[in-house]
């Protein structure tokens, strides 16, 4: 099962923003050109490889390909850009944010494990 879905346009995020109302959701800011973002997102699917079907849905973008969507995000969110960089989304609003070397497995589990069933 694939657990991280690519967002490629700002349309796929305002779609995806609408339904954190009903469900928490995460959002991953990654470069690839980045060792530090490469780090973060190996922590990210650890912590969802271990993470049980609860785990909020996690939704992936490329900024270096979609750098109009990274700012739409950051400007909607109203939380400053950096990659990497992940925003639990719930009720349309950020409610906990990390960015580089914040986001590891214990961090990740600390403010997204309550979603999931280990």
């Amino acid at each position: 099962m694939e657990r991280i879905t690519s967002l490629n346009t700002v349309q796929q995020w305002n779609e995806v923003l609408s339904a954190s109302r009903v469900k928490p959701l995460l959002v991953f800011k990654h470069s690839s050109r980045c060792s530090v973002s490469t780090g973060a997102y190996d922590e990210l699917t650890a912590w969802l490889e271990d993470a049980g079907e609860l785990s909020p849905p996690c939704f992936l973008v490329e900024v270096v390909d979609h750098q109009e969507l990274s700012r739409a995000i950051a400007e909607q969110a109203g939380i400053k850009h950096e990659s990497p960089q992940a925003l639990l989304i719930e009720n349309g609003m950020v409610s906990w944010h990390a960015s580089h070397w914040g986001i590891t497995y214990s961090t990740l589990d600390d403010h997204l494990g309550n979603h999931c069933e280990k």
